[in-house]
């Protein structure tokens, strides 16, 4: 075979190039997915509705009435008068300039919220909350501070809704660093904006040990495996350079063509480089150790391995490769982010593996499977059985292939075991980021709650609803009624807005909170009994616009148009994207992997039931995924997670499909159907288990970056690889073959009984 023949003459300036570009790329300060990766949020478009929304508000009424970051102060037992005074004289420093008309940036104001019910009073606008200034509008001297119970002050810092989160952070970071008073029991900072820079710094952090176990997991396994001391080495080596090109070359397309690539992807591109060409690895491996066990040298077992698998293995992760690019047709932003990366990380593994493990085993000779058998008596001379099959595998084909009943029956079983593990999907919830993402103890969480407590899951996170029409801000009863309305609604904690009026004077009346200038606005903020980007307020927020045009028409508003802003809007919108766009990447990652099979395996019949059973895989592993998260307190999967397991896995399947049934096809090219079986399926599971339990432990391995998104994609992912291969290719797929027989192959003759 010529490309065998290149790959092993050529391999060493291969080696010594690939040497020379990863000193370049170091010294040279290439860039990689960490220098140039954002954060989540930097790759969702700024022609969002939510967004487009938030900065149509901000230029009808002059002041932001939303906000991302927030400094909550909480004790339990009561924080002391003199602590809400300093907070609310600190935020009337700061709005100074508003009330001349000339807010300042970046801070352009500071509104103190205080929880407690003053006595005389009525409950105030939120659950706890004081009807005082904190929640009216800008604090002035002489209004009132509560003087019953008083737990949480949170103070929303509003900045300009387009400036750098690293902005609005700095901001809050400044203005929370002049609470140092004892008595202020200052938590800290919390909302979307730390929520994000949090989870950046938890991956960052983790990173390293989720390389150094996913290291050391690859080369245990691969030791056991081949009972070697240098196979793990080859493979290590491989898999080493393939993350170390797939990150440089990540990083420098994303900046060369301006790709929005998150940076919070390295741990998974991490799995996926050392996963897949690892995979690639113990397949050579594999190879090698079966014609050393065979009796040939190690130069031609090495040949003959490369000879059997490069085509396979290229057109493996060719395969790989298209189905996770296949994201990139999406319309959602953060999936045709997640589409090149994953694409260039298989692409490079690919390439490092082919052009990297042939050269060192060429090296190393037998002795890369020493001290095992095959690494011990290779090359004799002596004759050795042709293949070595596993044992209980072989049972269970030739019980297949023996008995008419056997096949229908084993395959159904299977089939039956994957339904009942997707049944779970029927009540999936999708939530965005939710605060209870990070750790428990995480210092945003930590103030998040401490503001919950005192309020509203929702409190630091509401959501503006926008009114426009015809001097609406005039229609004063109908504006009443309708916020009336609002606060009614199931999963509303309060709605602040028109009723309460406008900011008192000096501040000029375009800086009216609720009611636009010039008539033809009108705003209300809707606070959530629920974490923001969870799936309930998400859930929440949907009923709520299903239902606006009945409320506006019940209030008398028929005609006024709604928009909606915030960070449920905005997390609703990417739910509703994702789901659109559901189809359109399954259609398309479907039709790839179809199309790929189909031209391998040159058959019709194979590649459909091949595809089904990869669908039913990641059906499984979101299922259980859901079902144990969900007993675990968790209201629903992140939304992106469900696209890029199914991806992963879909695309995974069909890299073992032709890694297993590719060697049968091989086989049947001599032998029966059944003996092709008997012959092929043992040698390709076994390699395949190998593969398949590195990739699970790779990705397994994602789980110490200790955020709920990571978390769900390792156990989604393996499950789904142990699911796979230990079920799907071990039990279903022999048993599907022999099933349906040698129609699998049509319109080829392939599997039919050679003459």
């Amino acid at each position: 075979m010529r490309a065998a023949a290149v790959v092993l003459t050529r391999g060493w300036w291969v080696l010594l190039v690939l040497a020379a570009a990863g000193v370049w790329a170091t010294v040279t300060s290439l860039p990689t997915l960490a220098t140039v990766g954002g954060g989540l949020s930097d790759v969702v478009g700024a022609d969002t509705p939510a967004v487009q929304t938030q900065i149509r508000a901000l230029q009808t009424f002059g002041l932001p009435l939303l906000t991302r970051t927030a400094v909550v102060q909480h004790d339990p037992a009561g924080l002391d008068p003199d602590a809400q005074t300093r907070a609310t004289l600190r935020a009337a420093e700061v709005d100074e300039p508003a009330y001349r008309g000339r807010p300042t940036p970046p801070l352009l104001f500071a509104l103190p919220v205080v929880d407690g019910v003053p006595r005389g009073l009525p409950p105030g606008l939120l659950p706890g909350s004081a009807p005082g200034v904190p929640t009216l509008g800008l604090p002035t001297p002489g209004q009132l501070i509560p003087t019953g119970p008083t737990t949480t002050i949170v103070t929303y810092l509003f900045t300009d809704p387009r400036a750098p989160t690293g902005v609005q952070e700095q901001v809050a970071a400044d203005y929370a660093a002049r609470i140092d008073q004892p008595g202020d029991h200052l938590l800290g900072v919390s909302g979307t904006v730390p929520l994000q820079s949090e989870q950046g710094r938890l991956v960052a952090d983790h990173l390293t040990e989720v390389e150094v176990g996913s290291v050391v997991a690859v080369g245990l396994v691969v030791a056991l495996a081949f009972r070697s001391v240098l196979a793990p080495v080859v493979t290590l080596v491989a898999a080493g350079t393939s993350y170390v090109v797939a990150d440089h070359l990540t990083g420098t397309v994303a900046q060369a063509f301006g790709i929005s690539a998150p940076g919070q992807l390295e741990p998974v591109l991490v799995a996926l480089a050392l996963g897949v060409s690892t995979d690639y690895a113990v397949l050579f491996l594999s190879g090698m150790a079966r014609r050393l066990r065979r009796g040939e040298d190690g130069r031609a077992a090495t040949r003959g391995a490369v000879e059997d698998y490069l085509a396979i293995v290229v057109v493996a992760g060719l395969t790989v490769a298209a189905g996770v690019a296949a994201l990139s047709v999406a319309r959602t932003e953060l999936f045709r982010a997640f589409g090149p990366g994953l694409a260039l990380t298989v692409l490079a593994s690919l390439v490092v593996s082919v052009l990297v493990v042939p050269p060192l085993m060429t090296l190393c000779g037998r002795a890369v499977l020493w001290p095992g058998r095959a690494g011990r008596h290779g090359g004799t001379g002596t004759p050795q059985p042709a293949v070595e099959p596993d044992r209980g595998r072989s049972r269970f084909v030739r019980l297949v292939t023996g008995r008419r009943w056997v096949a229908p029956a084993a395959a159904v079983s299977a089939l039956a075991v994957l339904a009942v593990c997707a049944l779970p999907l029927a009540s999936l919830r999708e939530a965005v980021s939710p605060m209870d993402s990070l750790p428990a103890g995480n210092p945003v969480r930590v103030a998040w709650e401490g503001a919950a407590e005192g309020f509203a899951p929702g409190v630091l996170s509401p959501t503006e609803l926008l009114l426009t029409g015809p001097d609406v801000a005039t229609r004063r009863d109908a504006l009443a009624q309708l916020q009336r309305e609002l606060a009614g609604r199931p999963g509303v904690a309060g709605v602040l807005g028109p009723v309460q009026g406008r900011l008192p004077d000096p501040v000029p009346d375009r800086y009216a909170l609720f009611l636009g200038p010039r008539g033809d606005a009108a705003r209300f903020l809707v606070v959530l009994d629920a974490d923001p980007l969870g799936a309930t307020a998400v859930e929440t927020l949907r009923s709520l616009q299903r239902d606006m045009p009945g409320l506006l028409s019940t209030a008398g508003l028929g005609g006024v148009s709604t928009a909606y802003a915030g960070d449920t809007a905005l997390g609703l919108g990417l739910v509703e994207s994702a789901h659109a766009d559901l189809v359109r990447v399954a259609v398309v990652v479907a039709a790839v992997e179809l199309l790929l099979l189909v031209l391998f395996l040159r058959s019709l019949v194979a590649p459909l039931y091949l595809l089904a059973c990869s669908v039913l895989v990641v059906g499984s592993a979101l299922g259980l995924t859901s079902l144990v998260f969900g007993s675990l307190g968790q209201e629903g999967l992140i939304f992106f997670v469900p696209f890029a397991v199914g991806a992963l896995l879909a695309s995974l399947g069909s890299d073992y499909n032709i890694f297993g049934v590719g060697d049968v096809w091989q086989a049947a090219r001599s032998r029966p159907l059944g003996d092709a079986l008997a012959v092929a399926i043992p040698r390709s599971t076994r390699a395949i288990g190998a593969a398949g339990v590195t990739l699970a432990a790779s990705f397994g391995l994602v789980a110490l970056v200790p955020l709920a998104p990571f978390q769900e994609l390792a156990f989604a992912m393996t499950v789904g690889v142990l699911l796979d291969t230990f079920l799907v290719r071990a039990f279903l797929v022999p048993a599907l073959i022999w099933w349906v027989g040698p129609v699998s192959a049509w319109p080829s003759r392939r599997l039919r009984a050679p003459s």
